[in-house]
């Protein structure tokens, strides 16, 4: 082999390795955007009607309101489970997740039968006042649901829902859930329905004083100076020991002797 065509061959070889290593980078990537952060998220393992990494948990907890159903996987087909509200309940499947900074996206195939027109339905949700997929109502085949939720810097621990009903809206019927999934992804784009920012809506829920701190001490202030007052006005009035009358000295009788 003469030396150009040793330096070409190494040329090809130093090509060949750029492609695989660009190739085991991209699969990586695709594989960490596929990864499932829910334990047991397709519902394949279980015992009875209790399912690893998930628990119940509803509005309502007597035995006769709400069923909880595991469906074992079969024939090839992915594990599901069910919820079956007999009387008005606000019902779900949870898992306790922690998550790193950035977006992720939540999702499963729902299914319904006979669930309430008039409150929210079956839905993909977090334990958080209004965090929230689409809901469905009524009768429906297998249906993809969604939501995107943005984590701040400092992370976050969240309770993911497999949920029939919601804050407020108890409601009946049937619902099933499978593939359920947590993946981190890049920001949606703009315009994408049922995005959150969790950092955002915590802070919102938090209260506390309105206004300037100069407004704060003044208010306790005046509440303090209108207490001593009701106070000094409802307080009783010192008791006034009162003196016996004298009897004046009859100077005549008692020089008369």
């Amino acid at each position: 082999m003469s030396r150009r065509e040793g330096i070409v061959w190494w040329r090809l070889v130093a090509l060949s390795l750029i492609a695989l290593v660009a190739a085991l980078l991209g699969t990586a990537r695709n594989g960490r955007a596929e990864t499932n952060l829910l334990h047991n998220g397709d519902f394949s393992v279980g015992s009875e009607d209790s399912v690893d990494g998930w628990r119940t948990d509803a509005w309502i907890q007597s035995p006769d309101t709400t069923d909880y159903h595991w469906i074992r996987p079969a024939n090839g087909t992915s594990g599901e489970i069910e919820l079956l509200t007999h009387h008005d309940n606000d019902a779900r499947w949870l898992q306790p997740v922690s998550l790193g900074p950035g977006w992720y996206r939540i999702s499963a195939e729902v299914k319904t039968v006979k669930v309430l027109t008039f409150f929210t339905g079956a839905n993909v949700s977090i334990l958080e006042d209004g965090i929230t997929s689409a809901d469905l109502r009524g009768d429906h085949n297998w249906t993809p649901l969604r939501l995107f939720l943005k984590i701040g810097p400092r992370g976050a621990d969240i309770d993911v829902c497999m949920r029939l009903g919601g804050y407020a809206n108890l409601t009946r019927g049937q619902a099933f859930f499978r593939n359920a999934r947590i993946e981190r992804v890049s920001a949606p784009a703009p315009g994408t329905p049922y995005v959150f920012d969790l950092d955002a809506i915590r802070k919102q829920e938090v209260t506390g004083p309105i206004g300037r701190p100069w407004t704060l001490a003044a208010t306790l202030m005046l509440l303090a100076a209108l207490a001593v007052l009701g106070w000094s006005l409802l307080s009783e009035p010192p008791r006034r020991i009162a003196k016996a009358p004298t009897t004046p000295i009859n100077k005549s009788k008692a020089g008369g002797r």
